[in-house]
Formats: structure tokens, sequence, C-alpha cells
């Protein structure tokens, strides 16, 4: 290979931080000289104000520096035609047409919706935490903030105030914090507006334009924080993803447990699955070993047991309590600060507790079973043997 091919190469595995794939593959790089030892680097961006702009040019300019005979790096950072950029949502898109909602039920993605009876019970702070547990373990995750009214992932992720989704012709591309690709209402707000006299109609199309305007790429998880009780946002995500699975997020007090068991029968009526119950603000102990159970003991379980009991004669699964959170300063700090603390303080007993429940739920994983795939089988021509 010629200098400026091996340019090429080092500059085409460069990755674009939103789309998390190759430029090379994305069509974004341009025309490559090296003239005694300086590397002339041609780029294309998506858009005009891309936000991962500098990001890409100095990645560029690192990988080009890197190459052995590079003595200096010029980058040269253009901007997609229109055809081009129709051309690169066409491959993303892989054949899909738009406006299609990409997690149905053929999809290998799972689909997981965390869900409460109440508000305040650490719901979204669990979410938030489990969806960066589980991109810590290597998998690619979503977050769909659904609760529209008390929308607090981006402030959870850390995600600064004013950051909005890219975009690319008709498709959005959600910011990623912390290694997860998330959407909220909150981006598309200014600063302390609140989202008021939204009804049925349009909360469901808020939730039904998440689902197909914005561009997640291939996703292992889907999670998506449910705003508390079973209201419009809780039937929309029902008729539009009636295959999805549900955590139950509940308090130990008796007072949170009778509403979270009513929060996940509605979602079995919908055809959804409950596949655990977590308990937050669980007992935590001192440093001298004494034991405080502020909220009471016990209503994990209780939620486990009686949703695993069903309603009438009908069959379901057993749903196990996936695990039990302690109440804890450190992760109240880190909902405040932006960084979970699954990250900034994995020692911590709910970091641990949190940890634990990603690895039960890193272990499912959607299988191929009861789904159609895209084969077809043909008799082979005469000729063949």
């Amino acid at each position: 290979m010629s200098l400026a091919e091996r340019v090429g190469t080092a500059v085409s595995a460069v990755s674009d931080p939103e789309l998390r794939r190759p430029i090379g593959d994305l069509d974004m790089v341009r025309d490559i000289s090296v003239d005694d030892g300086h590397a002339t680097v041609g780029i294309a961006l998506t858009i005009v104000g891309c936000p991962a702009a500098d990001r890409i040019e100095s990645d560029v300019r690192r990988a080009a520096a890197s190459v052995t005979g590079i003595t200096g790096v010029t980058v040269d950072v253009g901007v997609m035609t229109p055809a081009e950029r129709n051309a690169l949502t066409e491959k993303l898109r892989d054949g899909r047409p738009a406006r299609q909602m990409p997690f149905g039920p053929e999809s290998l993605t799972r689909v997981v919706l965390v869900s409460s009876g109440k508000g305040g019970v650490g719901k979204s702070t669990i979410t938030a935490n489990l969806a960066v547990a589980l991109a810590a373990k290597g998998l690619a995750v979503g977050l769909i903030d659904a609760d529209v009214h008390g929308f607090s992932i981006p402030g959870l992720l850390g995600i600064p105030a004013g950051t909005r989704p890219t975009r690319i012709d008709d498709l959005m591309l959600p910011p990623v914090a912390h290694g997860v690709k998330t959407i909220s209402i909150g981006m598309f707000l200014r600063d302390g507006e609140a989202v008021v006299a939204w009804r049925g109609p349009m909360l469901h199309r808020t939730v039904q334009q998440f689902l197909t305007d914005v561009f997640f790429g291939d996703l292992d998880v889907l999670l998506i924080d449910m705003p508390p009780g079973t209201g419009d946002v809780a039937i929309s995500i029902g008729q539009l993803l009636p295959h999805a699975e549900v955590i139950v997020v509940t308090t130990p007090q008796a007072a949170a447990s009778d509403v979270a068991i009513r929060s996940g029968l509605v979602a079995r009526q919908t055809g959804q699955r409950v596949i655990g119950v977590v308990e937050n603000m669980a007992a935590f102990t001192l440093a001298d070993g004494t034991v405080i159970d502020l909220f009471g003991t016990g209503g994990g379980a209780e939620v486990a047991e009686a949703l695993s009991l069903g309603e009438g004669t009908a069959p379901v699964d057993a749903v196990p309590l996936l695990g039990s959170v302690p109440l804890s300063p450190s992760l109240r700090a880190g909902g405040d600060a932006g960084l979970p603390i699954v990250l900034s303080e994995p020692e911590d007993a709910a970091a641990q507790a949190i940890s634990a429940i990603a690895d039960r739920l890193a272990q499912r994983s959607r299988g191929l079973s009861g789904r159609s795939l895209p084969i077809s089988l043909s008799r082979p021509s005469s000729h063949e043997s």
C-alpha cells in the first residue's frame, strides 16, 4: 500500500461519535494526498454545524498522524450534498421505509419498560443507572424518556441543558451519554419550559415519533422510562409495543407496593410480560452495623409474589424480585450531578445492587423462536447438484 492508502485506511476507521460507525463506511472520507510526508485529508460532515465536527476532525488528524512516515496533517472539512445525505439515510435505514417503527415483534432488540405505580419511588434513577450499567457491559443500549410531563433522564445522565438531537434530513440522532443513546422531550423545550395541557393524541404522537423518527441503530436493549401510573402514555406504548417486557419499581412501603401491583397487571393486560420487580429505597446499614429500614421491608417481595399469582385462572410466569437497592446518599448525589453511581462509585451498596440487576438482564436475550426470518427456500435448478 502507498502512504496515501495507509492514511486512508487509518482515517476510514475513525468512528462517528453520533452514528457509532466508521466514517469510511458512511462515505465521509474524500480525497487523500501525501506530499513529502504531509497528508491532506478531505472529509465531509453530514450537516452544517455538526455538533461532533471538532471531535471527528481531531480524531481524523490523530489517525492520519499515527501512520508511519507522516510528519504533518491538514484536514479539509466539507459538508455532504443533499444527494449524499439522502444516500446516507438510505444506508442507515438498511432498506427499512422511512417512519417505520424498528422495534416490532420481529426485532432482535429487547424492549424493556421500567414502570411504577406511583411517582417518587426512584424509577428514573434506577432506569438511568441500569442503562449505563448495561452499556458498560458492552451492550448497545438506547433509552427513551417517556415520562413526558416529568422528564428527568437528561439531567440524571448529565446531558447538558440545550442539547438537541442532530437531524440528518428526516432522521434524528439521539445524544449519547455514558454510552447510552438517549431521547427525551426535555431536549426539545426551552430551559425551564414545562409540558402542559398535553392529552392522549399529543402524547401518543410524541411517543410514536420517538420510536420511529429517532435513529438508534442496532440496539441490544431499548429501555423506556415510563411515567408513573397507568395513564395515556402507558396505553399508547401498550398498543405500539405489546411484546415489550416490563420491570416494576417499588419501595418497601405498602402504599407503594399496592399501586405497583396494579401497574404490572395493567401492562400484562396489553400483552406485555412482567419480567421482574426492583425494590428501591430498601434498608441500609450504618457504619456501626445498625440497619435502618426507613420505608419498611418486604414491599418488593410482595409485589413479585402478587404478580406471580396473575389474575383468575390464567397461568403466568413467575415474577422474580430482581434486586433490592438500599437507600444511598451517593445514589441521590450522582443523580443530581448527572454522573450515575454505577460509574462514579461502583463499590457503593446501591451501585452493586443495580449492577447485579443489570447482570441478570444481560443474561437474557431475545431469541429467534416463534419469529419469521428473511430467508426463502428455493428448489435447486436442474444443473445444480
